[in-house]
């Protein structure tokens, strides 16, 4: 097993809360900068902090973490499928 790569949605559900790096590091009981390389995918979690990360942020593991990249949000518009996620940011065109 070569570079085994975890992909994950980290930056993105920090943003949509408006926590910084910082701030999960605390409440995870990591340092700040461990939350970046997971963000950036030069770290792999363990189990155990995978597991209180979807936890922290009240989402199922694989709404976080995959083995394959996430999809680009917007991307298959008029599917009538989504993952939720990003919902109310503005983003979607509206009817005139």
């Amino acid at each position: 097993m070569g570079s085994e790569v975890t992909f994950n949605r980290i930056a993105m559900l920090r943003a949509e809360r408006g926590i910084s790096r910082r701030q999960l590091a605390d409440a995870l009981g990591v340092h700040y900068q461990t939350v970046g390389y997971l963000e950036r995918g030069e770290f792999s979690p363990s189990l155990h902090l995978a597991l209180r990360i979807s936890e922290h942020f009240g989402v199922p593991i694989e709404v976080v973490f995959s083995l394959h990249p996430f999809p680009r949000l917007g991307t298959g518009l008029g599917t009538g499928l989504g993952t939720g996620l990003g919902a109310g940011s503005g983003e979607a065109s509206r009817p005139a």
